[in-house]
């Protein structure tokens, strides 16, 4: 199998963040040959035209260089108000300036974990339609949504729900095979 490189982030900051419980959980499932780069975007300033027309920040620079070197994109997020967190939304869009556009084409996979009954539903419509237009290939299936997720990590962040982690393992394996399809 040829090396394959996911990058993935989470549009949470929170620091018991079961989103990113849940990209640490899928990096621990990841095959022979797949490695993946758990992205912070924190360091990411907001968007701002007038900083851009300065000189990009050397962190969007290398975000974005990040981007382009994947092979294909994990996105876990939480919804916040039945939409996209701002961080993630800010990454995406800073991504999706200039000249080089290091999404356009990528295989993306998401998922959302929620302590709610809907795991994140509503906020993966409204990321799929931003994800049109930055041109990312995004999987329609398997969906992943992570519900009531406070029962399915412990208190150290560990996923112990094995529906969720053959969910999540299903996911991973489509997107691998999205992958090679088009390499």
């Amino acid at each position: 199998m040829t090396k394959i490189k996911i990058v993935a982030f989470t549009g949470s900051l929170r620091v018991k963040s079961y989103n990113m419980a849940a990209l640490r959980a899928a990096a621990e499932m990841l095959p022979e040959g797949v490695s993946m780069e758990i992205v912070d975007l924190s360091p990411i300033p907001f968007f701002n035209e007038d900083v851009e027309a300065g000189g990009v920040p050397q962190v969007i620079v290398d975000f974005k260089e990040k981007l382009a070197e994947a092979d294909a994109i994990l996105i876990s997020t939480p919804e916040y108000n039945y939409s996209i967190p701002p961080v993630l939304k800010n990454a995406l869009d800073w991504a999706s300036r200039g000249t080089k556009l290091p999404l356009s084409g990528k295989p993306l996979a998401i998922m959302s974990a929620s302590p709610g009954i809907f795991g994140g539903a509503r906020v993966q419509y409204h990321l799929r339609q931003v994800c049109v237009k930055l041109d990312l290939q995004t999987l329609n299936n398997p969906e992943v949504f992570i519900t009531n997720a406070n029962k399915k990590f412990d208190l150290d962040g560990n996923l112990i729900d094995d529906y969720t982690k053959r969910s999540i393992e299903k996911l991973l394996q489509t997107l691998i095979n999205k992958v090679e399809y088009i390499q």
